[in-house]
Parts: C-alpha cells; structure tokens; sequence
C-alpha cells in the first residue's frame, strides 16, 4: 500500500510542478493571442495564433515598429493589436498618408512603412498632429482604412501594452518569427 501513495503523489508532483511552469510561462512570459479582425492586414490575418512575449518590455522600452497586444483604451477586458509609430515625447504630424516625427521641433524622420503595401497607402487619409506624453505612444493599425487605433482614442498609455508579438505559429503555412523594422533616420 505504501508503494501505490507513494507512486501516486509522485506523479501528482509531477502534474504539480507542469502546471506550475506552465501558468508561470502563460502569466509573466509568453501569452497566446488569436487575432481578431481584419485591422493589421496584410502582416496579420483574422485567426492568426500568436505568441506575446510579455517579459521584453520589463527590461527595454518599445520601439517604433514594434506591433504590441494592449489592453483596450475604452474597455480593459477587450485586446487589441497594433503596430507603434510614434515613441514618448515625440510629435507626429500626419497629412494624407505622410507620417512626419519630430522630437523638440527637430525632424527625425519621415516614415516608410515598406509593410504596408501600396494599395493600402493610396487608400489612406488623415490630417492631424499629436505630442505625446511621457509614457504614451501612438499606436496604428497596418490596415490603415480597416483599423480603429490612436488616430480614433489618442494616446496609448503604456501601462496597457500586455507584450510584443514574438511568433506566428497558425497557420502552419505562414510561421513566422517577427523582428522591429528598422526606419531610416
């Protein structure tokens, strides 16, 4: 009788110890997304699963390029996925589908989104300029015309900002590891 306990709780240590690392894992390190909607087309598709790497941001700042998952400005139980344009403190002034970054009335650079194919760039219109606060970055949909982001809410604070998208692992055909584009300044 005593090697059937003793049997017993060593695989209930086992079951233990694996649910321990994996909600460790699912909770402070990788989150699985599913993508929901058409707003990051063509670099993500509706039902994309992806992986959220949710430690990055404790030990390094975003980037501009980096596409995040973040709690919803206007409902926190709602996520969301966007792409960064602009970084704390910087000014952006947007005039059709030109995105112009300044910091301190300096210019530092014009974007070219080479992610964002042509058909969508001529589809795409806006005119507004925003100063961000220290903290707050503006987020944009790849999908410019199909995409709810900072040019309906504002700002994104970046106590929201769950993690950066990592890997795409569904579909199996289109796995892919993402890096931050670089942007020429």
């Amino acid at each position: 009788m005593k090697k059937f306990i003793h049997a017993v709780w060593e695989v209930a240590e086992v079951f233990i110890i694996a649910f321990i690392a994996v909600a460790a894992i699912k909770y402070f390190l990788i989150q699985p997304f599913i993508v929901n909607g058409a707003s990051m087309e063509p670099s993500f598709y509706d039902g994309d699963y992806l992986l959220v790497d949710e430690i990055s941001y404790r030990f390094s700042d975003p980037q501009r390029g980096d596409v995040v998952v973040f709690h919803s400005p206007d409902d926190s139980s709602i996520y969301y996925i966007k792409r960064i344009i602009g970084l704390p403190g910087e000014t952006l002034q947007i005039q059709g589908n030109d995105i112009d970054v300044y910091k301190d009335t300096e210019k530092l650079l014009t974007l070219n989104e080479v992610y964002i194919p042509e058909r969508i760039q001529a589809q795409w219109s806006a005119d507004m300029e925003i100063t961000l606060g220290e903290e707050e970055y503006f987020v944009m949909g790849d999908n410019r015309v199909n995409s709810r982001d900072s040019r309906s809410w504002g700002p994104l604070h970046e106590e929201s900002i769950i993690g950066l998208v990592k890997v795409r692992l569904w579909p199996f055909s289109h796995v892919t590891f993402f890096n931050t584009p670089s942007y020429a300044y």
